[in-house]
């Protein structure tokens, strides 16, 4: 794992702070050596003197860091850099991928997964959507891409956090984590965000999923909400299931109507054993039919006569899993999965998934 390179892919809408963010890593003295790639160098605005000689897709800071410029093929580009690797070291510290404000970051981070050789070199770090704390709320009302950005990310930096008041901010919040339950949100101002919270985040190791919100499936529902894991005997009815909490978190619009391309976060999960051979005949068959509605899908299973945990996530139709440790003595068996897509049936997902019980 350590030989190869981690890559962060940028994601977000025109204006949220990206160039701020890049010129930061390109020029800080940091200690490290990055590459960034971004779509058009134009974008970026870097100025002449920070850059050491440049060939022409290839600018080298004086920090070390280079910034490269991907007018075509991104593959191409990632292998171009790998070669420039230094005796016994990865070539980088760590590649960020800035997409465009419009792009789906979908098909930017399936190349990570689909060429054998930018897959042996590097490991998908995390997508990171930054989201501009004033505007999001209407870029979020007129635009496709930005919802679709903000569902697609395993991290959200909310940018220029000093433009809006408090209460503004806990509904931006609320609405991020209606499009998106799983990801962690991290407040910054002038994209003033730490270095270490947009890279090496492990967003995409399977292992780490659950560390990052253990209680990603039983999201906080008040006072009355109820309590599990420790608190939760493992002899009483469990009929009382963890399906009735609201969890059709919509993207409700300006006036509470749902998008027409509605996109929203459905979880699931089951307190006994899955049956495996039906569980993957049933994720590959999701996948293969509403793979290009669903953005991403992240789960952790308890498969009948397995003392591993088994982890999976998809990006659209590509689906990675694998045993993982150990069920804990003490801990929780049971089986959650989050789906993040467009015009997602919620029964029948949850009617499939139950389907699975050994």
């Amino acid at each position: 794992m350590s030989d190869k390179t981690p890559v962060t892919v940028l994601t977000g809408y025109l204006g949220a702070g990206k160039t701020t963010l890049l010129n930061r890593i390109l020029t800080e003295d940091h200690g490290k050596r990055y590459a960034v790639i971004v779509n058009e160098f134009g974008e970026i605005g870097i100025d002449n003197d920070l850059v050491v000689g440049a060939d022409e897709d290839v600018f080298e800071m004086n920090n070390g860091c280079v910034c490269c410029t991907v007018r075509g093929d991104l593959i191409r580009v990632v292998s171009g850099l790998m070669k420039r690797q230094r005796p016994g070291k990865p070539a980088f510290d760590a590649i960020i991928v800035e997409t465009t404000g419009l792009a789906d970051p979908g098909p930017v981070a399936q190349t990570f997964f689909v060429d054998e050789d930018v897959k042996a070199k590097t490991t998908l770090d995390s997508v990171t959507a930054l989201v501009d704390a004033k505007h999001v709320m209407a870029r979020l009302d007129d635009s496709k891409e930005a919802r679709e950005q903000v569902a697609f990310a395993d991290r959200i930096i909310l940018n220029k956090t000093d433009l809006a008041t408090a209460e503004e901010l806990d509904a931006v919040e609320a609405r991020l984590r209606g499009l998106n339950p799983l990801a962690p949100i991290v407040r910054a101002e002038r994209s003033n965000v730490p270095l270490d919270q947009v890279l090496g985040q492990h967003g995409f190791d399977l292992d780490r999923i659950l560390e990052v919100k253990p209680d990603w499936v039983n999201p906080p529902h008040g006072a009355e909400g109820h309590v599990h894991d420790e608190h939760c005997g493992h002899d009483h009815d469990h009929d009382h299931g963890h399906h009735h909490h609201d969890h059709d978190h919509h993207d409700h619009g300006p006036r509470g109507h749902a998008h027409q391309d509605d996109i929203k976060g459905i979880s699931l999960s089951l307190d006994r054993p899955l049956d495996g051979g039906r569980f993957t005949a049933w994720l590959d068959r999701l996948l293969a039919e509403k793979g290009q509605d669903i953005l991403r899908a992240k789960g952790i299973i308890d498969l009948a006569g397995e003392d591993r945990r088994l982890v999976f996530q998809a990006v659209h139709m590509i689906l990675e899993g694998d045993l993982q440790r150990p069920w804990g003595d003490k801990e929780r068996r049971w089986s959650r999965a989050v789906f993040i897509g467009r015009d997602l049936d919620e029964a029948a997902l949850k009617a499939g998934f139950e389907a699975c019980a050994a």
